[in-house]
């Protein structure tokens, strides 16, 4: 009885903590601008099906991909003992569905069991390839400090979870045959079958109790734990990705919006505006703030997996220079989390349409890194949950370019000629002057 109040105290904590960040991050995320969700929706259900669930752009790169179905697909299988464990717990039985499901509860388990065997297998070579082999997309400047640390501590918690599950499982099945009664068969288990004895095979049986207690206890920590941990790590992706790839843009490749306002405002001087002239024009062109991003840039953020695929195939960043797509994702985040922590720390005494610290985004976003961007899509492409990491970088160069008539130096001769002859070259002639050649 002691157990199950424990336990039900302790889980109702959790979600509670827990659902309380999540909802923290939805606010966070509702400090950016509303946008219009246009196109075909059976697409974007398509999008999230095959590319959130289904890992479709995973397999670019087939070898970590293939290690990280064996963890994925391990975390949604684990989720059905995770279920039977809460069962337990809140109703202080054991194994309830194992009498209840029998083959099927053996054939179950066992397949968790293989996963989690392949899961271990996978999250050492993930964290040889981060700590040993020192793959280049993961050493980068921006993942120094705490987003290798995440991606080690959340590595480290897999191992712990999987120790916990064989240790259950495995002293489980010895207490089968000496207290029948109050453990339930389940079965001749793939790999606990085997390994339970080997380990567990010279302990007495209340030694085997404190061993099955363990894991059981260890295993429901670490889910509890990562729950609670999940919105502070770059792990939230594993429920961001949905709404991510079903909000992604539809638009081709390359095709950018254009800014209403500035269309309002170019047809009214060339009189093709309605009666009432030109649209108001907003106060600022762009974006340099998180107020002035979208939510959908801000969910990107939020969303981003840190895996740096996109930095891996920018042409910029491979020739040298200092732009990295995901870094600009992390950087968005960075500020969004500093403005919604200031935000709160007043108490209402702040709201987002009059926050104002004398800060931006260009004070963690350089110039030299947005300049550097040749817009060719190739991060856009890259992102494994379809995150859009050059749209925060055009909005950025039109708040340069537009609200604050800024820019490289050798852009502004472009400018002027456009401005001045409608053609990116200062050529004299007007520019349809060759239609008129015969």
């Amino acid at each position: 009885m002691l157990q199950q109040l424990i336990f039900g105290l302790l889980t109702i904590a959790v979600f509670g903590l827990a659902g309380r960040q999540f909802w923290r991050i939805r606010k966070v995320i509702h400090l950016g601008k509303p946008e219009k969700v246009a196109g075909d929706r059976t697409q974007r259900w398509r999008n999230m099906l095959l590319v959130a669930f289904g890992q479709q752009k995973m397999f670019s790169n087939w070898l970590p991909a293939i290690l990280h179905l064996f963890i994925y697909v391990a975390f949604l299988i684990t989720q059905i003992e995770l279920i039977e464990i809460l069962v337990d717990g809140f109703g202080g039985v054991h194994r309830f569905f194992a009498p209840i499901l029998g083959g099927v509860y053996t054939f179950v388990i066992s397949t968790i069991e293989l996963l989690s065997l392949l899961a271990f297998v996978s999250t050492l070579i993930f964290l040889s390839r981060r700590n040993l082999l020192r793959i280049p997309r993961f050493s980068k400047t921006e993942m120094q400090g705490w987003p290798t640390l995440d991606a080690n501590l959340i590595l480290f918690a897999e191992i712990l979870l999987i120790i916990g599950i064989f240790s259950m499982n495995g002293a489980d099945v010895l207490l089968q045959k000496l207290d029948p009664t109050h453990y339930p068969d389940t079965g001749n288990l793939l790999i606990s079958s085997l390994t339970g004895p080997l380990l567990f095979g010279s302990l007495d049986q209340g030694s085997l109790a404190m061993v099955e207690r363990f894991g059981w206890w260890l295993h429901i920590l670490v889910v509890f734990g990562f729950l609670v941990y999940l919105p502070y790590s770059k792990h939230l992706h594993i429920l961001l990705a949905f709404p991510n790839t079903w909000y992604a843009s539809l638009r081709p490749r390359g095709e950018m919006e254009n800014m209403p306002e500035i269309m309002g405002e170019v047809k009214s001087m060339m009189g093709l505006g309605d009666e009432n002239g030109a649209e108001e024009l907003p106060e600022n062109f762009g974006a340099h703030d998180v107020f002035e991003l979208s939510r959908l840039n801000l969910l990107n953020a939020y969303s981003c997996t840190e895996c740096g695929r996109c930095t891996a195939v920018c042409p910029a960043n491979l020739t040298g220079k200092k732009l990295s797509p995901r870094k600009i994702m992390m950087d968005i985040r960075d500020r969004a989390e500093e403005v919604a922590r200031t935000i709160e720390m007043s108490q209402g005494g702040i709201t987002a349409g009059k926050y104002d610290d004398g800060k931006s985004l260009f004070d963690y976003i350089s110039r030299e890194e947005i300049h550097a961007c040749t817009t060719c899509n190739a991060c856009v492409e890259a992102c494994p949950i379809m995150i859009n990491p050059l749209d925060p970088i055009l909005k950025l160069r039109r708040y340069e370019i537009l609200s604050e008539s800024a820019g490289p130096g050798d852009w502004l001769p472009m400018f002027n000629s456009i401005e001045n002859s409608g053609s990116a070259w200062s050529i004299s002639d007007p520019r349809d002057q060759w239609t008129r050649e015969s």
